[in-house]
């Protein structure tokens, strides 16, 4: 057997598709954030971030930063093992509090990271429940479908965002069948919203369980950045919120927040949990510092949207094919996965900004584009800047702008 061949085969693969993924090598500067440091070529070059999930800064925030430190000199670096075995420290316990507190449930449950947060509870969650069938939003994220998938039950794909599929689907299973409806708040590649309220009508009215991804909304919507849940005022008709401590607040980590008895059920038997080596104090000590930030300040979140509204205005003021969206990301349509791996390389050679395409399997194919997230710390400067780029390279590249 060749196993060689069958790898190369593999990779030759994406380069044919024009989707093979470049990671590129770069180191943030702290307090300088969305700027940072280039290596290759020629040694290390500056470039400017436009595609980060850290979408506050918060990476960047001196009261995480000094959290951590703090964590660091008094605890040292690691957990020690899992939460079953030396893992447990006061700052996960903290930590644990402060996030049920945040989305208003009686408990929560700290994960490595978001990812696996989905794909151990929902595995977990249908396992549990004899005969559980899942509805499952068609634009889930890929660690939901694993979870899902993991569980053994049976799976339903509604239409996106459709309450009129899914209602149909709920009516064909059989009253008594424990039912689990899943799907995200915020939709990370087109920007739009769940109608969170009316899927929890379905649910109440066919005798469903919840479970929302807030991933992409966590720390960025709701007085106290609940997600969208929070800000609807309809996080406690949710059974279970997960989220994530890498994006918003900007350091690492998953986690879900229900009741005391689902908490109690996920950590006793979700795999996902036990048998891994818990958060680093350090990071936990940031995270912490982060949700407790803005829980008490709005001002990450309204700079914030101020510059994703004025991105999205330069972008259709300079006729580029913007895609709707009605949440902080920016997507700007390509359609070719070429031509959007082109457009980023040019960026970051010639001009110096960052931005990866985003390519099927995460988009669907003809949808490639590149994916913008403006934070609090870019300007009208910096987004004329890219603007004035972005022209350029279509016009080069004969890429057809919006009429």
């Amino acid at each position: 057997m060749d196993y060689n061949r069958i790898f190369q085969s593999a990779i030759d693969r994406l380069h044919d598709e024009g989707r093979y993924r470049v990671f590129i090598d770069i180191l943030r500067t702290k307090g300088n954030f969305p700027n940072a440091m280039c290596f290759g070529g020629n040694g290390p070059k500056p470039i400017r971030v436009w595609c980060s999930n850290d979408y506050l800064g918060m990476g960047q925030h001196p009261a995480v930063v000094t959290a951590m430190e703090l964590a660091l000199h008094d605890v040292g670096a690691g957990s020690g093992g899992t939460r079953n075995i030396s893992g447990n420290t006061h700052y996960h316990t903290e930590l644990e509090a402060e996030l049920a507190s945040l989305h208003g449930k009686e408990g929560a449950l700290l994960f490595t990271s978001g990812y696996v947060s989905n794909e151990a509870a929902l595995s977990t969650l249908g396992k549990l429940l004899p005969g559980c069938v899942i509805f499952s939003d068609e634009l889930n994220h890929a660690s939901m479908i694993a979870g899902i998938k993991s569980s053994g039950c049976e799976k339903r794909v509604f239409r996106h965002n459709d309450l009129e599929h899914l209602e149909e689907l709920l009516a064909a299973e059989d009253a008594d069948t424990p039912k689990l409806i899943a799907f995200e708040s915020v939709y990370s590649m087109d920007g739009d919203i769940a109608p969170i309220d009316a899927i929890c009508d379905l649910a109440d009215k066919y005798g469903a369980l919840t479970y929302l991804d807030e991933v992409h909304a966590v720390g960025m919507y709701g007085d106290q950045g609940g997600g969208i849940s929070e800000r609807d005022g309809v996080a406690h008709r949710i059974t279970i919120i997960e989220g994530t401590l890498g994006k918003a607040f900007g350091v690492m980590g998953g986690y879900i927040t229900a009741d005391r008895m689902i908490i109690d059920c996920i950590r006793s038997y979700a795999p996902g949990f036990i048998f891994t080596t818990s958060l680093s104090p350090v990071l936990v000590a940031g995270a912490l510092a982060s949700v407790r930030h803005l829980k008490a300040s709005a001002e990450e979140r309204r700079a914030q949207q101020e510059a994703a509204a004025m991105l999205k205005a330069k972008f259709t003021a300079a006729g580029l094919p913007l895609m709707p969206s009605v949440t902080h990301i920016v997507p700007l349509l390509v359609g070719c996965p070429v031509k959007a791996k082109k457009i980023s390389d040019i960026l970051l050679a010639e001009y110096g900004l960052y931005v990866q395409p985003i390519n099927y399997p995460t988009v669907p194919r003809g949808t490639e584009r590149l994916r913008f997230t403006p934070g609090p710390h870019h300007d009208a400067d910096m987004m004329d800047e890219l603007v004035g780029a972005l022209v350029e390279i279509f016009g080069r590249e004969d890429i057809r702008l919006a009429a």
